[in-house]
Order: C-alpha cells, then structure tokens, then sequence
C-alpha cells in the first residue's frame, strides 16, 4: 500500500492563521480530527498515514495551540464556545458540509458543541478520552481544577500551572501505560509540548481556558440529550490506564447509545502513542459499517 503525504496548510478564520495537517483524497470522506490539551495536530502524525487512502483527514490545531495563531487572552476570549464557534468557522472556509469527528480531551466539548450546533453535518464520532460524562472524570487529576473552577485566585491558580509544566504534560504521557509499552512513547511529543506551552502568553490563555472548563459540565445533559436523540453512530476507543479521563466515562456512551462501540485499550490518556495500528483498524472497520460512502 502506498502510502499518502500529509500536507501542511493555513487558513485564515476571523482574521486568525489556523495551522493544519490534510491528507488523503479530496472526494472520500471527511474525518475531522480535535486534538486535546496541552497537544496539537502532531497527536494524529502515526493514525493520519493509516487512513489516508480512504478518507480525507483534517486535523486543525485550535487557535493558542501548536502552530495556529495565539493571539493574547486581552485580544480574543478563550472559551470552549469560542474555540467551538472559530472550529465551525473552519469547516466551512474548508468547504466541509458532512464529516465523522474524532474527539480527544478538549477536542470533545469543542466538537461536541459544534455537534449539537449542526447535527446534520456530523457522520459519525469517535472518542479516544474524549469525556461528557461525570463519571468519566478521575478525581485525583480533577481536583485542582475543580478548585480552579471554583474559585480562581492565586491560590488555585498555582496546581494549575503545574499541569503544563514538562513534568505535568509528561505524567499525561506516561501515565496508566503498562511497561511493556513505555518504549513506544516518543519523548520529543512531551517536550514539544512542554515547549509549546511554555510560550510568551500563555499563562493567561491556558488558566482561561481551564476555568472556562466548567462551561462544559452544564454541557453534559445537552451532549447525552443529542446521543439520544440523533443516534450517531459513536466508536469509544480509551486508554483503560488514563487517570484524567477514566475508563467509566466511555462505558458511559452505552447509556444514551446502546450501540455504542467500546475498546478500553491497554494504554494511558494519549492512546495513539502507543496503540496507533490497532486504533486505525477500530477506526477504518466502524466507519466503513457506520458511515455510508460517498458515490
């Protein structure tokens, strides 16, 4: 099998440069890929390749994240329905009328609210630690921005930082993966990460975001209300080891969609780290049952 290049692209979305990834052919259909934090785009570099010869993958990195714009928290409003509004926006300055989602840490309330915005657009979803439940919240990883939430302030503000630190984002990596798979963890995305973050302003984008992340809980009745009522088709692929995401939250999918397809994975909260090939073939096997071609 040949295997297809992935293309390297901007677009300019409300006076915003969005930095994404493209491959596959221009006709198949469309696989729209959100990134969670403290990542970007550079999280699907081992799956696009896997599924570039039958769909169209795009995967944006979200304005403040990777290599799009990250205007200063005075000069734009870092919420979710911001970043949700502006990845609408983007969809339509591709031309993108129907696509699957792939959701993942933040990249769930952001195409979860772009779900319930236009349902008709939406093929199917695939959820790799992409939460809308309670229960899937781990409650020792939750807690310091639970206190954040509550009560910003100098105090809170602090644990929360610690998050983004390069120990912070490597713990996410690390974590809840078995040692017989640590080998396969690639160091560079950490710090990459880490360097990424640690960039002039985004303190102040980062702790916004974070406290905003409350705006998403209210959510959840919404997001299971849209479960139920559209039937999407929802392929749950989760990292059974990860701490901030945990496993109850994709066995909870089940609840509001009883076909629901779930695969706890032998992995932590960036799965595609270590379980790329098998996660690709979960991917490629539901949508070709779920998602009808295009003629």
């Amino acid at each position: 099998m040949s295997v297809l290049p992935i293309h390297h692209r901007t677009v300019t979305v409300r006076g915003h440069e969005i930095f994404y990834r493209e491959a596959g052919p221009a006709d198949a259909p469309v696989l729209l890929l959100l990134h969670g934090f403290p990542t970007s785009s550079r999280m699907f570099r081992d799956l696009i390749p896997r599924l570039a010869d039958r769909y169209r993958l795009i995967a944006p990195d979200h304005l403040g994240f990777g290599r799009s714009a990250a205007p200063a928290a005075a000069d734009f409003s870092y919420t979710f329905a911001e970043l949700a509004s502006l990845t609408s926006e983007f969809t339509e300055a591709l031309g993108l009328d129907r696509f699957a989602l792939y959701i993942q840490d933040y990249g769930a309330p952001i195409g979860l609210r772009l779900a319930l915005a236009h349902p008709e657009r939406v093929t199917a979803i695939v959820s790799q630690n992409g939460n809308a439940y309670e229960e899937g919240l781990g409650a020792d990883a939750w807690a310091p921005v639970l206190a954040l939430i509550a009560d910003r302030s100098p105090r809170t503000e602090a644990p929360v930082r610690a998050i983004r630190s390069l120990d912070g984002i490597r713990w996410q990596y690390e974590t809840g993966v078995p040692p017989e798979f640590r080998d396969l963890l690639d160091p560079d995305a950490w710090h990459q990460d880490a360097a990424l973050m640690a960039r002039e302003g985004q303190d102040e984008i980062q702790l916004g975001l974070i406290a905003d992340y409350g705006s998403n809980f209210a959510l959840y009745p919404a997001f299971q209300e849209y479960f139920r009522t559209t039937r999407v088709p929802l392929l749950a692929v989760w990292g059974e080891g990860d701490q901030v995401f945990v496993p109850a939250g994709a066995e909870a999918f089940r609840r509001d969609l009883p076909d629901a397809e779930v695969h706890l994975l032998p992995t932590g909260h960036f799965a595609l780290e270590t379980h790329a090939p098998a996660i690709a073939d979960l991917i490629g096997d539901f949508l070709a049952r779920r998602v009808p071609a295009r003629p």
